[in-house]
């Protein structure tokens, strides 16, 4: 379909305040470029504490779209002959542990991701922070699936300013806000605080701390900037074809509801209507999402600081760009009990995997760790049968999950959410 983009603007300021104060979202902000022609919108206000409007200017962190962002500027250091996508980390990183730069791109490297250690504000808390990695544990071999990484993006960032010579921001800051004209751009709260920036909120309340610590910044833990400029930094990949690279798919993805493959940093999703590619981003009570659907010369980005974002995103995005279809059970199929049933364990959840006497499957997931911090909930819920050994849980909100590997006795070795979680005991009932 073609984007009339007169006509999402105006729908944008029509339709935006409402769609805020339905789904109980603070604020709200969205920019919209089709063929190089922006139209913005926001509304509500950036902190229910002090009131202040959401304006197009005001700045929201993006959370891990900042991994594409981090990917680009590795990307740079491939195309100066800095850098080879295939070397071990280590030709750049002495010492560090069996992974190459590509893995760590594509999310395959195996090691535990979720690793929020805070090593301070210093220039050196990249470097500290990637010596602590030694002793994370090592979930699979590099290369043999797909696992969300953060921790990986922080390592990017590191062969960043180890190459470059100079602490990562700055690179970010001289190497793509400056030249791509990214005017609404902030690193970090020092530079967030001379613009309009929003604070998260959790459980309807502004979120006790703006940001997490900086030594997952490459990964997404302070990058805030406009919807405007996430579409400035868009356009950019749609118009340098030395980045269209980042576009080809280097691993499928389980089946899990999210795209089929990804790329170099970028979510690839394989649409009737023509490819798609993005990434989404969440930090402390903000969220964000970019899509960017070459074949009709579109981008969107929409950012949030809280309340039940999600409808509120999907309603705008299906109005410009397309997504996949919603799961819907199949009611014929009927989940392994004795493959999917037991305890699958992260560093920041325990899910628990039991089978009651009529021979349903019910999950029920814990946090811990940092994400009891962020908001997560506890959630329990019935699994529906869907495709093979990927189920969908019955309560609306949550994606599917898959149920992948082997663990020597015929059940799952991973309960697949997007993270590989590692079964740690066996069947369950309940």
């Amino acid at each position: 379909m073609r984007v009339e983009i007169d006509e999402i603007g105006g729908w944008l300021q029509e339709r935006l305040p409402g769609l805020a104060e339905e789904h109980g979202v603070p604020g709200v902000a969205v920019a919209v470029d089709a063929g190089g022609r922006v139209v913005e919108a926001a509304a509500g206000v950036l902190s229910k504490a002090t009131g202040v409007e959401a304006t197009v200017d005001s700045v929201f962190q993006i959370g891990s779209i900042t991994k594409v962002l981090t990917a680009t500027l590795v990307m740079g250091l491939v195309a100066e002959g800095l850098v080879e996508l295939d070397a071990p980390v280590a030709t750049y990183l002495p010492g560090f542990r069996k992974a190459t730069v590509r893995q760590l791109l594509c999310h395959t490297a195996g090691f535990e991701g979720d690793v929020f250690t805070d090593t301070g504000k210093g220039d050196d808390c990249l470097e500290r922070y990637v010596e602590l990695l030694a002793d994370v544990p090592q979930l699979f071999e590099p290369g043999e699936m797909f696992s969300y990484n953060n921790a990986g993006f922080s390592v990017l960032g590191r062969i960043v300013e180890v190459v470059r010579g100079e602490p990562f921001d700055r690179c970010m800051r001289d190497r793509l806000f400056t030249p791509l004209g990214m005017t609404h751009a902030a690193n970090d709260p020092y530079e967030a605080i001379l613009h309009r920036a929003a604070v998260g909120h959790l459980r309807g309340r502004p979120a006790p701390v703006w940001a997490l610590a900086r030594s997952n910044a490459p990964a997404g833990s302070m990058l805030a900037m406009t919807p405007r400029d996430l579409v400035v930094f868009a356009r950019a990949h749609l118009a340098d074809e030395g980045l269209r690279a980042m576009r080809e798919p280097q691993v499928a993805l389980p089946d899990i509801g999210w795209g089929r493959a990804w790329g170099l940093g970028w979510e690839l999703y394989d649409l009737p209507g023509g490819p798609v590619f993005g990434h989404d981003g969440n930090t402390i009570g903000q969220s964000a999402v970019l899509r960017v659907d070459p074949g009709r010369d579109v981008a969107v980005a929409i950012c949030t600081n809280g309340g039940d974002r999600k409808p509120l995103m999907k309603e705008i995005l299906g109005r410009i760009v397309e997504s996949p279809a919603e799961p819907v059970p199949d009611p014929v199929a009927r989940p392994d009990v004795r493959r999917c049933a037991g305890v699958y364990l992260s560093s920041t959840s325990r899910t628990t995997v039991t089978a009651d006497e009529q021979g349903r499957l019910w999950l029920e997931k814990v946090p811990v760790g940092l994400a009891v911090g962020t908001g997560d909930e506890p959630y329990r819920t019935e699994l529906l049968g869907w495709r093979g050994d990927s189920l969908v849980p019955a309560e609306p909100g949550h994606g599917p999950v898959a149920f992948l590997g082997d663990d020597g006795e015929g059940r799952a070795r991973f309960l697949h959410t997007g993270r590989a979680d590692v079964r740690v005991a066996g069947r369950i009932e309940a």
